[in-house]
């Protein structure tokens, strides 16, 4: 994330959720904004894979289906010139 223009918000945590972000900041040597833009990155991340996981899966049920389709077709012109 090094080289992107940040933008300052200001948003509201639990105060047990500001603690951890706090404790987890000091154990990284690194700040809450850090910490918290860390986490929604790998949670975005997460997601793509998910949705690429879903489209691979669909694809592949769709391939199966074209594969089976083309076996039949070639099935019945392998039997009737046989």
């Amino acid at each position: 994330m090094e080289g992107r223009r940040s933008v300052k918000i200001t948003i509201s945590l639990p105060e047990d959720v500001l603690e951890w972000a706090n404790s987890v900041a000091r154990e990284q040597g690194s700040n809450r904004s850090a910490v918290i833009a860390k986490l929604l990155k790998k949670d975005e991340e997460e997601r793509t894979r998910e949705l690429m996981a879903e489209g691979y899966e669909a694809m592949g049920e769709e391939n199966l289906r074209d594969a089976e389709e083309s076996l039949g077709l070639t099935s019945e012109v392998m039997l009737q010139d046989g």
